[in-house]
């Protein structure tokens, strides 16, 4: 508010001390303190007041428009990201899956997912380390090891 340094605010202090006094110093300070701070309010009303009237008269309008025309890359980049927004905020779900299908939707799909599974395996062949399952046919069961035989597949439903 005043630009002082701290030498100015000790010569302030010690002429302070010298005029006033050791006894009466904390009351002068604290009544300096309080029209200090009567000021400060003072000035941030003054200050609020402005700001409202400039914001009924539509200067805060003026000079987001007055902004963009200044920068019109970062305006630009401020509607990207708007979009981008709400772009991602429209799709995050539509991956989900939105209901359960129904039973027989579910068992063609496990049907499709079997004989996928089943193709896929013949065209590409029994891979290394694999061996078929003993109960089910999988080629899902690792081969044994030491001459131990494998008794079940990764599969849930084979026993």
């Amino acid at each position: 508010m005043f630009d002082l340094g701290w030498t100015e605010i000790l010569v302030i202090g010690v002429v302070a001390l010298i005029v006033v006094g050791p006894k009466d110093l904390p009351g002068m300070f604290r009544t300096v303190g309080q029209f200090v701070g009567k000021a400060k309010g003072m000035a941030r009303e003054f200050s609020k007041a402005m700001n409202d009237a400039a914001d009924d008269a539509g200067v805060s309008g003026m000079s987001d428009t007055l902004r963009k025309a200044t920068n019109p890359i970062g305006s630009a980049m401020d509607e990207v990201r708007k979009s981008t927004k709400s772009f991602t905020e429209a799709t995050r779900d539509a991956g989900k899956p939105k209901s359960k299908l129904s039973p027989e939707r579910q068992e063609a799909k496990d049907k499709i997912a079997a004989h996928s599974a089943k193709a896929t395996q013949e065209r590409l062949g029994p891979r290394e380390g694999r061996s078929q399952c003993r109960k089910c046919g999988s080629r899902q069961v690792d081969r044994p090891r030491a001459g131990r035989p494998q008794e079940s597949c990764h599969k849930e439903n084979c026993g």
